[in-house]
């Protein structure tokens, strides 16, 4: 198994493709630690992943929990192998109508959590490590009233790269998975409570030349082998899993039809 002796940080893995991973990862070996703000949900996760799987409920916001987060991973693990920043939120940012707190609520999630995770972990790891962001494809589709979220997932792409430049010289790899649509529990919270995924699903679904949303499972899979010794001479680089969504737009079934 790949991951045998390995350990593990996902950041939101108590659902959605973060939870995908963990189970990839803990069945091929490897001890994780999972946060989530949600206590009883976190917990839940916990008990489905079984004893290889440590629960840290924080809120990574606040860097004083991102650093108690690495405390009791050293405590628990005493090293890191692979860290997979995944935990992000999503909100409507229109122009005209987002106060500021809304507006850095969303950057200070995705984008500077990211980095107070990554650099809380650090000590933690050696050569041979692999770090994975989640990204999005809405760093290029220009989808109005998103533009704090857009911003967030284009400033990881780039940052990405900054981390791979920076930890080369230690044997830290740094690559990013690209999500298109997925079918996560984010379709269905904050401004989108009472939406459902398939309801959500049908609608973008004319739009992706698959036809579908993503499985947390293939988005999953591919960071989980971003993590691994198969991709031991990847760094800086990206897997986009969407469908087809930004390589061949023109290809969605709405497009299709004579």
């Amino acid at each position: 198994m790949r991951f045998t002796g390995k350990t593990a940080l996902i950041t939101g893995g108590n659902s959605g493709i973060g939870f995908a991973a963990a189970k990839i990862l803990i069945a091929e070996g490897a001890r994780v630690a999972i946060t989530g703000r949600d206590g009883a949900k976190l917990d839940q996760a916990v008990a489905e992943l079984g004893e290889n799987a440590l629960g840290i409920r924080a809120n990574l916001d606040n860097e004083a929990e991102v650093d108690s987060m690495a405390a009791q991973i050293k405590a628990k693990f005493g090293s890191l192998d692979v860290v997979f920043a995944n935990a992000g939120i999503s909100g409507p940012t229109p122009l005209g109508g987002t106060t500021a707190a809304a507006f850095d609520a969303i950057l200070r999630t995705n984008l500077t959590a990211v980095f107070l995770t990554v650099q809380a972990a650090l000590p933690l790891m050696s050569a041979g490590g692999a770090i994975v962001l989640n990204g999005s494809v809405m760093r290029e589709l220009g989808a109005s009233g998103t533009a704090a979220y857009s911003a967030t997932k284009a400033g990881i792409t780039e940052m990405a790269k900054v981390f791979a430049s920076e930890l080369i010289e230690r044997g830290i790899r740094v690559n990013t998975v690209i999500p298109g649509g997925t079918r996560t529990p984010i379709w269905t919270r904050g401004a989108r409570a009472g939406a459902t995924i398939d309801g959500t699903e049908q609608a973008f679904a004319p739009r992706i030349p698959m036809a579908r949303l993503a499985t947390p499972e293939e988005v999953a899979t591919a960071a989980v082998f971003l993590a691994s010794t198969d991709a031991s001479g990847i760094t800086a680089a990206e897997i986009v899993v969407d469908g087809g969504t930004i390589g061949a737009p023109w290809g969605g079934p709405m497009f299709r039809k004579g």
